[in-house]
């Protein structure tokens, strides 16, 4: 201690040491006859007092028994430190001032990837060209490891490990400083919080099976290595499935490279404790995209303070770093998504800061609303024939599988594909091949409304099932049908103060929200409103317990990437039911090179008495902008809950 303190002040720190060690050792071996757990501890770093030389001396001084008993300490996205600890002492914690948060260790399971959005990005033109592939990006996978051996993770004629690169090739059981290379500049493991499980009793307790699993970021599971791929792996020419499907196998960001963090173990999940450490690891590291499909596997989403993912991603984000995120392996029914904070790209669960429009214009004069990420050569507003290879009555070509078009029916033509059975990109691929310059991806009944943007490979829009029948009702009912796709031109953006007035608008307060900022924050006097987070949807929640004509005021503020000069005009379609109107003011949006941005107001008032709602719970309604050429539709969702 003497080398970093001197004097009076090594003699104080010395003293304290010997008297806060006496306090927590009487206090643990009063609860010795309590199990001990793991809990993540929050800290407001600011509270350290000067005697201590850094904060791992403040926490085994004041908060632990032990040093051992401390798993990881954080100080990158998230100040504190995860430790065994008795309940009891857990919870005398909270009453430490420079205490923010304590949360129990929670076990995460594995998600499934959705791939097909990987897979679609044009090789010719478009912002994958445009970004050299990812070229030098470093993205960083939390996972179950990584196999290094694939043909995916070869470093071959790669330049240089990017000189912004700080992190580390752990070494352990059959990996060696040797399986990091030019891609694989880095590849970590988290264990601590596996093994204090393995000490812990049932449910918790499992732990880390050895026998077969790899104490080292090499893989065992092959979720970890597939995620990898899938993200950054390179062009693997001759791959196949057992013989069948060969083609060339490559990730979203054949360029990019990559940064391992095993954080999840075969047959025992992942724990938030190895979790959190992987997050400020990969922050401090270097990373600039954190891939992470992981979550809880109930469905039920923990608030924001309790929930380490949404800590670590809010303090990856807030450093400039993406966080994209699976949404979970359940649904379609409520309650089934997870990691639903509005900073992470949630992958499947539409909680993401920007919409990508698109729209299906009919021949006789409609337009259909939908998404899509294609970013290659439009139809620049050409009319096509459009046609749909169901109507035939072979199942195989209404949903596009492969081998199932006829070049002769679709040749030069936009083409209607179902939804379901293959990947929805590999559907566009198969027009492409028959020689179609377009396709409108339509939902069933199963999908519903329900629409993800894919970076599809032609011209392509996904449409909602009720819009993919009508558009099926123009086809059969008219001669010669035709249709364009078009492409919008306003987006709604977000900032990371529109996060924290989305925080204190849901009644967190400046301590909980710093539980999850780090940094400490004041909320506007006046409360702001949950739903004017700037999201391209709308929802108007109403209480049951209200007897009257009640009105919700909603702002949202769109941006122009379209042409700088344009005006758009309002379109309101309220929800079919008696008793609920919408108004949007202003009407009329005018936009310039010099003017980009410009915000609206939503009033939608219900007779809350009389609201009947459908089965799902509530009505549906939208507000379109349009400036003659493009349409930019925004959902509108009005419901009623009880009162907490």
């Amino acid at each position: 201690m003497a080398s970093f303190l001197s004097g009076s002040t090594s003699i104080q720190f010395l003293l304290f040491l010997f008297l806060s060690g006496s306090l927590l050792t009487i206090q643990s071996l009063i609860s010795t006859d309590q199990a001990v757990k793991t809990y993540i501890i929050r800290i407001d770093s600011q509270s350290k007092p000067s005697i201590f030389p850094t904060h791992f001396h403040w926490y085994t001084s004041e908060f632990v028994s032990s040093p051992l008993q401390i798993l990881h300490t954080y100080d990158t996205v998230f100040h504190g430190f995860s430790a065994t600890l008795s309940p009891d002492r857990a919870a005398s914690l909270t009453d430490n001032p420079a205490v923010l948060a304590v949360i129990e260790d929670q076990r995460r399971e594995l998600h499934t990837t959705r791939s097909p959005q990987f897979l679609g990005l044009r090789n010719q033109r478009g912002l994958w060209s445009e970004s050299d592939y990812g070229s030098d990006v470093i993205v960083g996978v939390f996972d179950t490891g990584i196999w290094p051996e694939r043909r995916s993770f070869s470093d071959l004629n790669i330049g240089p490990v990017p000189s912004k690169w700080k992190g580390v090739c752990q070494t352990g059981v059959k990996f060696t400083a040797k399986n990091c290379n030019k891609k694989i500049v880095g590849a970590r493991f988290f264990s601590k919080g596996h093994e204090a499980a393995l000490r812990a009793p049932a449910p918790i307790g499992g732990g880390i099976n050895e026998t077969i699993e790899f104490m080292s970021p090499r893989d065992a599971d092959g979720h970890g290595t597939h995620t990898a791929s899938t993200a950054a792996g390179r062009y693997a020419f001759r791959a196949s499935m057992e013989g069948y499907a060969a083609g060339v196998a490559k990730g979203v960001a054949p360029k990019s490279r990559l940064a391992v963090y095993k954080v999840c173990w075969k047959n025992s999940g992942c724990f938030d404790s190895d979790i959190l450490a992987a997050f400020d690891a990969a922050v401090n590291d270097g990373v600039d995209v954190i891939s992470i499909s992981i979550g809880g596997g109930d469905g039920i989403s923990s608030p924001y303070y309790l929930d380490p993912i949404a800590i670590g991603s809010y303090g990856a984000a807030s450093r400039g770093v993406l966080v994209s995120s699976s949404a979970g392996n359940g649904g379609p029914n409520g309650m089934s998504v997870t990691n639903v904070a509005p900073w992470i790209v949630s992958v499947g669960a539409g909680t993401i800061d920007r919409n990508f429009p698109a729209e299906v214009i009919l021949g006789d004069g409609r337009r259909l609303s939908g998404v899509s990420l294609y970013s290659g050569a439009p139809l620049v507003g050409k009319m096509y024939p459009i046609v749909y290879p169901g109507k035939s009555g072979i199942l195989s070509a209404s949903l596009c599988m492969e081998n199932s078009l006829d070049p002769n029916l679709v040749r030069g033509k936009i083409v209607i594909c179902d939804r379901g059975s293959s990947p929805r990109v590999a559907k566009g691929l198969v027009v492409k091949k028959a020689g179609g310059v377009g396709m409108v991806l339509a939902n069933g009944i199963s999908n519903g409304e329900g629409l993800v943007g894919d970076a599809h490979l032609l011209p392509a829009c996904a449409l909602g099932s009720d819009e993919g029948d009508a558009i099926k009702k123009y086809i059969s009912s008219g001669r010669n049908p035709t249709a364009t796709i078009d492409f919008k031109g306003l987006v709604y953006d977000i900032t990371n103060n529109d996060y924290i007035n989305f925080l204190c608008g849901n009644g967190y307060g400046p301590k909980l929200i710093q539980v999850i900022t780090r940094s400490p924050v004041s909320c506007p006097v006046r409360k702001p409103k949950p739903e004017n987070l700037n999201y391209p949807s709308i929802a108007a929640l109403f209480s049951t317990a209200s007897s009257e004509v009640t009105s919700k005021t909603i702002i949202r503020t769109v941006t122009n990437v379209g042409q700088p000069n344009a005006v758009y005009r309002a379109k309101i379609e309220s929800p079919p039911l008696k008793g609920v109107t919408m108004v949007v003011k202003p009407a009329k949006l005018a936009f310039t090179e010099a003017v980009k941005k410009r915000s609206y107001v939503v009033t939608i008032t219900a007779d809350t008495k009389n609201l009947v709602l459908d089965n799902s719970g509530a009505v549906f309604g939208s507000i379109s902008w349009s400036d003659g050429k493009h349409v930019v539709r925004s959902p509108i969702v009005v419901t009623q809950l009880d009162p907490l």
